[in-house]
C-alpha cells in the first residue's frame, strides 16, 4: 500500500483488529521510508442480486426501497432503528445466500413478510395488506388468523 504522506510503495502492517462486528478488518500502517503511521480498513465488497420485477424487468437491489417499506409498515410501532437495521441486514444477507445473481421480488417480498412476522405482528399484517394487495376486511381476518396458528 502506498504512503498516503510520502507516497512510498513500501508499508509494514504494525497491527491489525477486527472490527465493525468482524465485518472489518482495521490495520494500522507504518511507512518504512518517512515512519508516519496511518490506518486502513478492510471489508469484503459484497454484491447483491439484480431483482426481477413482476413484469420481468430487472433492477439492481435498492437497500432504500427495502429500508422504506420497512419503516412504513412499522411507522408508529415500537420498533428501535437497530432493530430495523438488522432485519435489513439479515434480509440482505439471505439474498446474498441464495447465490444467485438475480432474484424474484417475489422472493424478496416473502423475505420481508418472515422477517415482520418475528419483528411486530402488526407491521407484518400492515406489509401483507399491501404486499399481497389485499380487497376487503375478510382478506385481513384471514391474515389475522394464519397469524394465530
Amino acid at each position: 500500500m502506498h504512503c498516503p504522506f510520502c507516497t512510498a510503495k513500501d508499508t509494514k502492517v504494525i497491527d491489525s483488529r477486527l472490527v465493525g462486528g468482524g465485518h472489518q478488518v482495521r490495520r494500522r500502517r507504518e511507512c518504512n521510508d518517512c515512519h508516519e503511521r496511518f490506518t486502513t480498513f478492510e471489508g469484503a465488497e459484497l454484491v447483491m442480486p439484480r431483482v426481477i420485477k413482476q413484469d420481468g424487468s430487472r433492477e439492481p437491489f435498492n437497500e432504500d426501497k427495502l429500508l422504506n417499506g420497512l419503516n412504513r409498515a412499522l411507522e408508529k410501532r415500537p420498533v428501535s432503528t437497530e432493530q430495523v437495521e438488522e432485519v435489513v441486514n439479515i434480509i440482505k444477507s439471505q439474498l446474498r445466500a441464495t447465490g444467485e445473481r438475480e432474484v424474484s421480488s417475489h422472493l424478496v417480498g416473502e423475505c420481508i413478510m418472515e422477517a415482520l412476522k418475528k419483528l411486530d405482528k402488526v407491521a407484518y399484517v400492515r406489509f401483507a395488506s399491501v404486499y399481497r394487495s389485499f380487497e376487503d376486511i375478510r382478506e385481513f381476518g384471514e391474515e389475522i388468523a394464519r397469524l394465530g396458528e
